[in-house]
């Protein structure tokens, strides 16, 4: 993968801004906030928390867009060859 990207260890944001993070992340993937345990968002958080420390969402810095997501590895990987494609063409 070039160089415009950076895997941030989520240990080093803040508390706010991984919880932020992690907020956009549940909104963008649709995840149901209405659940009947009463967690909703917290929960989730928590449930992605705990993914972070498996390694199976990583936090990707886009140096050239100066923005930070979330993702899955799955996602991670494609979104490297889809830049690859595109920085070739």
């Amino acid at each position: 993968m070039s160089g415009r990207f950076v895997e941030i260890p989520y240990r080093m944001l803040p508390g706010e801004t991984l919880d932020a993070l992690l907020e956009a992340f549940v909104t963008r993937q649709g995840y149901d906030t209405t659940d009947t345990s009463g967690e909703g968002m917290r929960g989730w958080v928590a449930t992605l928390k705990r993914q972070l420390e498996r390694s199976e969402l990583i936090i990707a810095h886009d140096l050239q867009t100066e923005t930070t997501e979330v993702m899955t590895l799955a996602q991670w990987r494609a979104f490297g060859r889809d830049i690859a494609d595109d920085e070739e063409g």
